[in-house]
């Protein structure tokens, strides 16, 4: 079954030659050789301010250079991340972005007084982060138990509704060889024919 996919490059740095486009471009080129319709967005090739008070992030608008990744957020059926690990985390750039496009009335609305919780706004998505680093990936599940990660599954995705969330990780990439390399682009290439 097709699927509708957005591919977001969290990668700060827009050299070409970093190992986060070709993972993303190895899973768009497996996703369309099996079907699928691909959208990708490139962070690094956008400027967009940082948001600052609640009172923006409530009331305020997005800036129009997100309001083509906003909507396609919301067209998405699956959404893939890729990004490394800074700090243990995404990197800021990452996050101002889903600051922006997780709005209220995007991602989720409010609930009307007397009523409970919030309500997610893009059930029925799924993700995958896929996320680079540069120490063991054990090391950061085993050690770290994943905590960036899990605060961008748990406490931005799956609050708007995005599950299930799969992870991908690819560690100690510095040293990784070209065989190795060519095994993780072979592997994204196969998720993204699965869109998973």
């Amino acid at each position: 079954m097709s699927r509708r996919i957005l591919v977001v490059i969290g990668h700060p740095d827009p050299s070409p030659d970093r190992l986060c486009r070709a993972l993303a471009s190895a899973y768009a080129e497996g996703a369309e050789r099996a079907g699928h319709t691909v959208r990708k967005i490139d962070l690094a090739l956008l400027a967009f301010p940082m948001l600052r008070t609640m009172q923006e992030f409530e009331h305020g608008t997005i800036p129009d250079s997100l309001r083509e990744a906003a909507e396609a957020v919301a067209w998405a059926e699956h959404l893939m991340f890729v990004f490394p690990l800074w700090l243990g985390t995404m990197p800021a750039m990452l996050k101002a972005f889903l600051e922006q496009v997780m709005r209220p009335g995007t991602a989720f609305a409010y609930p009307e007084k007397g009523e409970g919780f919030a309500k997610s706004l893009l059930r029925g998505r799924s993700a995958r982060l896929v996320v680079t680093m540069g120490m063991p990936a054990p090391v950061y599940r085993i050690w770290f138990l994943s905590h960036g990660i899990a605060g961008m599954r748990r406490g931005i995705l799956n609050f708007v509704g995005v599950k299930p969330v799969r992870e991908t990780l690819f560690g100690m990439v510095a040293n990784a060889n070209d065989a190795k390399r060519a095994g993780w682009i072979k592997h994204m290439q196969k998720l993204g024919e699965r869109a998973i």
